[in-house]
């Protein structure tokens, strides 16, 4: 078998994929095909290509609802976890030892690692595009430049825990990971050429070790549109419903918008009703679900209502994180201007590396620093900074010297 794709045509000067190269493969949906399909995979070599296919935009749980395998000499395979009952480990067992490769893995890493299905080493085709100066990352497009073939546009927004799934939906996923091969090869040449293969080694490990994302502290402060909340007690309405809304969507595993979207909480926030009828005829509140559970809205406006002053949360976080940037002037001139200072040296830096700044560095990382500069702000304090803060070595080499000058600066 080959990594090259055979059934084409052309388009716009570039080769319109059609269809995977030994075509759509059926849907692995019992022991003895995920055995045959590891049996395979365990046959062919060479790094693994691996996607995954949620339902982000329907379910609660951002679990896979299809995993796509394809190495060199095995095919593509198309992995139903559902159907198995999350049971892989065959799969695991072939996969032990071998580079995944992924576009965007840290989309697709947490779902995979409650498979129990978890890389020995990584090439992450999208951070790489990022380390080697790509101004667009996404698949598509570096397929169309990199290997000069069109990928459709496809179904990634499609709700994947539909059964059964679609021949079109399958030709999509398929096609996911039909030229994620040749694509590291292509990148893996760029990144070499120019002397940016250790730097990707490097945040390719930080990817995959990364530990889970610990849970937020006041999550419903990220509702869409709080910023228009300018009273504590509108705050304490959307803390109630967005907790009364999270409960109903992990209750019923349905995505927390369509239980209740953002601008009816918002609207309720601002309006604070005092009946169901004023509830029903807010924005946002009018679809079938929200009518019918408009009472339970009711209640949780009514608790947000009737809380003591000492209840209601504050207008703005209690955090030790620094404050906003454009807050900065006022609160703490010398730290804004640290911030103007090493935001314009590492600009200077990546500019010359022809690479992202938010790559470079973490620009939280950078914030954190220049609000509350290390005791020793020479080039050796900010290295020891840099690396408490997690930056990887070659981040370090790049950016200690250039943020220890910055962190000189003063706003005199």
């Amino acid at each position: 078998m080959t990594d090259d794709p055979a059934d084409t045509a052309r388009s716009g000067g570039l080769t319109a994929l059609t269809e995977p190269a030994e075509g759509t493969p059926p849907v692995i949906e019992d022991r003895a095909g995920l055995q045959r399909a590891c049996d395979a995979v365990a046959a062919g070599s060479g790094p693994v290509a691996i996607d995954t296919e949620r339902a982000s935009g329907y379910r609660y749980w951002q679990r896979a609802y299809l995993v796509q395998v394809r190495r060199h000499g095995s095919g593509t395979h198309l992995i139903d976890p559902v159907a198995l009952d999350g049971a892989l480990e065959p799969l695991a067992t072939v996969l032990a030892g071998t580079e995944w490769v992924l576009h965007a893995a840290s989309q697709d890493l947490p779902c995979l690692a409650e498979l129990d299905l978890h890389p020995a080493a990584l090439f992450d085709t999208e951070l790489a595009a990022r380390l080697a100066g790509f101004p667009r990352v996404g698949l598509g497009t570096l397929v169309e430049q990199l290997l000069g073939f069109q990928l459709a546009k496809g179904h990634g927004a499609a709700d994947w825990s539909t059964r059964p799934l679609p021949r079109a939906w399958l030709n999509y996923a398929a096609l996911d990971v039909e030229l994620l091969l040749p694509l590291r090869r292509s990148l893996a040449e760029v990144l070499s050429r120019d002397g940016k293969m250790v730097w990707a080694e490097e945040e390719f490990d930080a990817v995959r070790q990364a530990p889970p994302a610990a849970p937020r502290s006041e999550p419903w402060r990220r509702t869409s549109g709080i910023h228009k909340v300018r009273t504590r007690r509108g705050l304490a309405v959307v803390r109630e419903l967005w907790n009364a809304r999270d409960a109903q969507a992990r209750k019923r595993d349905r995505a927390p918008g369509r239980v209740l979207p953002d601008k009816a909480i918002i609207a309720a926030a601002q309006a604070i009703p005092g009946s169901v009828e004023e509830v029903v005829a807010l924005p946002g509140f009018g679809g079938q679900h929200q009518r019918r559970h408009a009472g339970t809205w009711l209640r949780r406006i009514n608790v947000a209502r009737t809380s003591g002053e000492h209840e209601l949360p504050l207008l703005t976080r209690n955090s030790s994180d620094p404050p906003p940037p454009n807050k900065w002037g006022d609160r703490d001139p010398d730290a804004a201007a640290r911030l103007t200072a090493a935001r314009a040296a590492l600009t200077e830096v990546a500019e010359r590396h022809e690479l992202p700044v938010e790559n470079l560095v973490q620009p939280d990382l950078v914030r954190k620093l220049c609000w509350e500069p290390p005791a020793d702000i020479g080039m050796d304090g900010t290295a020891t900074a840099l690396r408490a803060g997690g930056a990887r070595p070659w981040q370090v080499s790049l950016t200690a010297e250039p943020l220890s000058r910055s962190l000189g600066t003063s706003a005199t």
